[in-house]
């Protein structure tokens, strides 16, 4: 799928093992947030760490042996790159000033150009050979626009209050950020685009399906975690947010399942 897949492998493994020592060190030395972080957050960054280093796993092991025909796994670097850039973004949006600060800034960059350079670099004749039954078609434009459609919502009903006072808030300014500015628009663009039966779209759709998983995953964690803080774990958020995480991931597997590239 993508062409001159040596460089990109440079930059995969470039990122996954930058994210990996960021996380493991936000693991293995949670101290670091201390000064930064309120205790009511760290659960989420706890778990955010932690799906972190699963995901930087996932692009070096993936990476390891992938080729230019491997599609499947290149979509599943994407998705993992995106997730990269969601966490990182947070971190760097957020102002997580502590010692590993810069090297947040360094994955955010990267994750973010590898992934255009990625998409930049699919190989011409592969879009038009791509081709996905209508079933599995259908079902990921229904998920690809119902999505943005509850969280557009969702957050600028959060927003709108703010607005209205001027009030800034501490903490999470970076979601309503990154999922406007960012996510939810290239969910709806990958709607458009599958429904049109493009073959750009049904290429990266699942990519965001992979991010989606990730993240769901990673606030569902979370809420396990809050515990260990002394707080109160959110039962209904948490169930909430597992099923979702395995909705998208079903959805990932049988979309991989069923994506053909005719040679």
């Amino acid at each position: 799928m993508i062409g001159k897949i040596y460089l990109h492998r440079i930059l995969w493994f470039l990122a996954g093992s930058l994210s990996f020592a960021a996380a493991l060190t936000g693991v293995l030395n949670p101290g670091i947030y201390s000064m930064v972080i309120s205790a009511e957050i760290m659960p989420g960054v706890l778990s955010q760490d932690i799906i972190t280093i699963a995901a930087s796993i996932t692009i070096l092991a993936v990476a390891v042996r992938i080729k230019e025909e491997d599609t499947a796994r290149q979509i599943v670097i994407l998705g993992m790159l995106g997730y990269l850039f969601y966490a990182y973004g947070i971190y760097v949006i957020e102002r997580v000033y502590n010692v590993l600060y810069l090297l947040y800034l360094a994955i955010f960059t990267l994750s973010f150009y590898t992934i255009i350079y990625g998409v930049a670099s699919i190989r011409r004749e592969i879009p038009p050979k791509t081709e996905l039954p209508g079933i599995m078609r259908n079902t990921a434009v229904v998920f690809l626009a119902a999505i943005p459609l509850i969280f557009i919502n969702l957050w600028i009903g959060q927003l709108l209050p703010l607005l209205q006072t001027g009030r800034k808030i501490e903490f999470y300014y970076s979601i309503y950020i990154l999922d406007l500015c960012f996510v939810m628009p290239a969910f709806l663009i990958l709607a458009y685009m599958t429904a049109k039966k493009e073959g750009l779209g049904l290429l990266l759709a699942p990519a965001l399906f992979i991010k989606g998983f990730t993240l769901f995953f990673a606030l569902s964690l979370g809420e396990t975690l809050k515990p260990l803080y002394g707080l109160t774990t959110d039962m209904s958020w948490m169930w909430f947010s597992l099923v979702f995480s395995l909705l998208f991931l079903a959805l990932t597997f049988s979309y991989l399942r069923n994506l053909r590239i005719n040679t």
